[in-house]
């Protein structure tokens, strides 16, 4: 008996990232070669067109997972019945634009997309933010979205993880199978935290392994920051292939059950009664577990050095920044 389908809302699709994105997803990558899935994709009216051509290709790539392929610049259509939801398009920042400008103009697509969702999505709806400020979007749709678990939300930390776990391996020589419990703390900023303290190298302290705290204090915590800046200096253009890549990661670590402490992972989730004394009310990136089903739990027990306190309260301070700048959107 064939599998049911598995349907996948993904926004923003005729962008750089979903054409990375969308064939791993209608290959079987994400789901498995044997998942039956439908892409529902979601587009401007002005980029329709170029949409169509990504259809096609999807199309000529005869896929024999892919079941279902939906085109549609209406949110309600690209939300209705999906089983996850994944918020790849936002409007990206202008020049001279502040983050706060960004934010605001960001708000009024994740309001209309969080009541599409809970309006029309599937009861087993998950949903991962992508498109930037990706935390605070999130908290915008979820909010919006009052019918659907706050648990079921993501913004995506993944990247930075993944970022963070090249420049370990690179550091101490080793490959990146060898890092774990590599965290991305907070906001997906350059006020993010990626935890050093916590991390192990082929199970031993990253801070032993190294032995160079000032850095892992510094250079690590800059370049890991300031990342994607750093591509868009070099190609011209935003991560698209890695952030891609990034996604595929984040859901398959949200679906699958965390068997051990080294499969520990990112996520920004709602800090709701969390263990590290986070205000409630954000979405803000724990080290988090699986149970196997879709179901994460913040893992207790990482502790901090001081200079990481102190950059964990200032990521703090950011995001409680930006929730009141969309306080108004919060209902």
């Amino acid at each position: 008996m064939s599998k049911p389908v598995i349907r996948v809302a993904v926004t923003g699709g005729a962008g750089q990232i979903c054409y990375n994105l969308l064939f791993r997803i209608a290959s079987g990558e994400l789901f498995g070669k044997d998942q039956p899935v439908a892409i529902q994709i979601l587009e401007l009216p002005i980029a329709m067109q170029a949409l169509e051509g990504v259809a096609m290709e999807l199309e000529d790539c005869a896929f024999p997972a892919l079941s279902e392929v939906i085109l549609t610049d209406d949110v309600n259509k690209a939300m209705n019945n999906v089983n996850w939801a994944l918020l790849v398009g936002s409007k990206p920042r202008g020049p001279g634009m502040e983050r706060a400008d960004l934010i605001k103009e960001n708000g009024p697509i994740f309001t209309s997309t969080g009541k599409a969702i809970n309006d029309h999505a599937a009861t087993d709806v998950h949903i991962l933010t992508i498109g930037n400020p990706c935390n605070t979007n999130c908290l915008i749709a979820m909010h919006n979205a009052p019918d659907v678990p706050r648990s079921r939300f993501h913004a995506m930390t993944r990247l930075d993880q993944n970022r963070a776990v090249n420049q370990l391996a690179r550091k101490a020589d080793v490959t990146v199978a060898d890092i774990t419990r590599m965290i991305i703390w907070g906001n997906h900023s350059a006020k993010q935290v990626p935890d050093y303290h916590n991390a192990r190298i082929n199970g031993n302290p990253a801070t032993e392994v190294i032995g160079d705290i000032d850095y892992l204090q510094g250079e690590f915590i800059d370049v890991v920051a300031k990342r994607g800046a750093a591509i868009i200096g070099a190609r011209g253009k935003s991560s698209a292939a890695s952030a891609a890549s990034a996604v595929i990661d984040a859901v398959q670590s949200i679906n699958t059950r965390t068997a051990d402490d080294s499969q520990i992972f990112s996520s920004a989730v709602i800090s709701d009664e969390n263990p590290y004394g986070i205000p409630d009310g954000l979405i803000f990136s724990f080290p988090c577990r699986s149970i196997g089903d879709g179901t994460c739990e913040i893992v207790p027990g990482f502790d901090s050095d001081a200079f990481l306190k102190d950059k964990i309260k200032a990521t703090t301070d950011e995001l409680v920044d930006e929730r009141d700048v969309v306080k108004d959107l919060l209902s």
